[in-house]
């Protein structure tokens, strides 16, 4: 049966509450939500078990096998692969945005490759954020291949945060002088994000007026312990390890001549998107999204290097974020939610009038 625009029910994991850590799926459902008939909801086991919907939109469905406790990984597994199969009989069509291509602490790698297994048997349909991101999604996953998909981007996140802060006044709340040179890490700190390296690499900087500010909360003991030790060498380094208040987001980033992002591995980068919609250049690894995510903001936004990060890459793109003329905001205007929010809409729309792929 296709069914409309008109009379779409959603249910998204995760929705709304989400907002806080990442405020994507926030923007995303609340601009599908002005669209008439469409009604969508956060996920709940009751609420999919009790009401059919047209569509489960699932969003980082490893994110369980994060939590390093092998028993409580398998039930959850077990429990999502058993929810899903429930909905798919009930004529649920299952779409999966891909954010990442596997979990990113890798503690159960066993139970990871069956989980993926048996999940992708379960999807009607994906969504890659980029073209790069899709063709690594069908190299890894080939089974990706018997079902339709759709390239829908991130969006900007200049409507998720209210006010501004000016860089004078960021860094007068933050201590940091007026005239120095400043490096920037925001986000999430995790072993794949690399940051031990850039502080590394930024000691080596011999420059006093260079600071590198470090801000996000440590997803591991160890490695903040071992970003304490390193930033007890050097005073330029500046860490604040822990969640981040979006006022406080909206002033480390304000504060900040050039974020640097020294991923070790990358599929798509939220971090870099938040930098760019909040105006400031950034530094990244040529590699996933990223070399598409530069033609779009252009050179002047988007420096991107090979190979591990040295002193030299620091080095050069903090003269190339204080030298290079740029306009006054990062040109992201491709990626305005009413658009991703209707092109979802579409993508979920080709499903419904499709028949089902029959998995093996």
């Amino acid at each position: 049966m296709i069914v409309s625009a008109a009379d779409l029910r959603i249910l998204a994991r995760p929705a709304f509450w989400h907002r806080s850590s990442n405020p994507y799926t926030w923007l995303l459902y609340t601009h599908m939500m002005a669209a008439d008939g469409v009604v969508v909801e956060g996920y709940h086991w009751r609420r999919l078990v009790r009401h059919r919907y047209d569509v489960l939109h699932l969003h980082w469905p490893e994110g369980h096998l994060n939590d390093p406790n092998p028993a409580r990984a398998l039930r959850w597994s077990l429990s999502i692969l058993g929810l899903l199969r429930w909905a798919r009989v009930r004529g649920t069509r299952i779409v999966w945005t891909i954010h990442n291509l596997h979990s990113h602490e890798g503690f159960h790698p066993r139970l990871e490759q069956r989980f993926w297994d048996a999940f992708l048997r379960c999807v009607d349909g994906y969504i890659s954020l980029s073209h790069a991101g899709q063709d690594a999604a069908l190299a890894r996953f080939p089974r990706l291949r018997r079902v339709p998909g759709f390239i829908v981007p991130l969006g900007d996140y200049r409507e998720a945060y209210v006010g501004k802060v000016t860089k004078t006044a960021a860094r007068l709340q933050l201590g940091i002088d007026l005239h120095s040179k400043v490096l920037a890490f925001v986000g999430q700190v995790r072993p794949y994000k690399n940051v031990p390296r850039l502080v590394d690499a930024f000691r080596a900087l011999t420059d006093p007026t260079l600071v590198l500010l470090v801000a996000g909360e440590a997803k591991s003991l160890k490695l903040g312990a071992q970003l304490q030790e390193m930033a007890r060498e050097d005073p330029r380094v500046r860490l604040h390890l822990g969640w981040i208040p979006d006022e406080r987001l909206l002033s480390y980033l304000a504060a900040a001549d050039l974020v640097v992002l020294p991923y070790t591995e990358v599929l798509n980068s939220g971090s870099a998107l938040l930098a760019l919609s909040f105006d400031r250049p950034v530094l990244v690894p040529e590699m996933g999204s990223l070399a598409e995510l530069r033609e779009l903001a252009g050179p002047e936004w988007v420096r991107t290097y090979t190979g591990v990060l040295t002193s030299g890459h620091l080095q050069e793109a903090v003269a190339w974020a204080l030298g290079v003329a740029r306009s006054p905001q990062a040109p992201l205007d491709t990626l305005q939610w009413d658009r991703i929010a209707a092109d979802t809409l579409a993508a979920y729309r080709s499903l419904l009038a499709r028949v089902p792929v029959q998995h093996a």
